[in-house]
């Protein structure tokens, strides 16, 4: 496959949108905040909260070394991939103890790689700027990013507080983030159509 084939993929890819529960959480930016504020997203990337974002992305790096390993030295693969997931169960425990993700609510989003939709207690204006906090489960990855609103409507029947269902789309998003959200949208379509499946199989057995 070559760059061209490779980056059409990766656009499709951009596009795929999966219904998920995740905790999710924003503060409306003014424009004249963006500068101050993309400062402090780029001092906090890396901290408790993005700790799991930060450990899947250096796997990301390390998977090409690691597949040359697989292939001439499946035992050594075998403990850096136990390894793994060592550093993986300890994230998660860091996360939990050092931040307060367990408090959220979780809700129901629509989310690609491209943007999320998701319902909220207040209208928004579309062009308005969010800092968006997505927590994305079972692997409890954070990601920080900012979203402008693209269309906010009112809820034929509230749910609950919320009142309001808006778009938007990610403005300003690491690309290792997206390639986490891209990564989670394919294995949750994957496990939707495996249970699918399997419901039919049951049905027809």
């Amino acid at each position: 496959m070559d760059n061209a084939e490779k980056e059409m993929q990766q656009d499709r890819r951009r596009y795929f949108r999966v219904d998920d529960a995740v905790n999710i959480s924003y503060q409306v930016v003014d424009q004249g905040q963006l500068p101050e504020r993309m400062e402090r997203m780029e001092q906090e990337v890396n901290g408790d909260f993005t700790v799991m974002s930060s450990l899947a992305a250096i796997s990301q790096q390390m998977a090409g070394v690691m597949h040359k390993v697989e292939a001439y030295n499946p035992d050594i693969a075998s403990y850096l991939k136990a390894l793994d997931r060592k550093i993986d169960i300890l994230g998660r425990a860091f996360l939990l103890q050092h931040s307060d993700v367990s408090e959220q609510a979780t809700n129901m989003v629509n989310i690609s790689a491209s943007g999320v939709a998701f319902h909220v207690t207040e209208p928004l204006e579309p062009g308005a700027l969010l800092e968006l906090k997505l927590l994305l489960f079972p692997s409890f990855t954070g990601i920080l990013t900012f979203a402008e609103v693209v269309g906010c409507e009112p809820l034929e029947t509230p749910d609950g507080e919320f009142t309001h269902a808006t778009r938007v789309n990610f403005v300003h998003l690491r690309e290792s983030d997206r390639d986490v959200i891209i990564r989670h949208v394919i294995r949750k379509q994957s496990d939707m159509l495996r249970e699918q499946r399997q419901q039919r199989e049951n049905a027809e057995a």
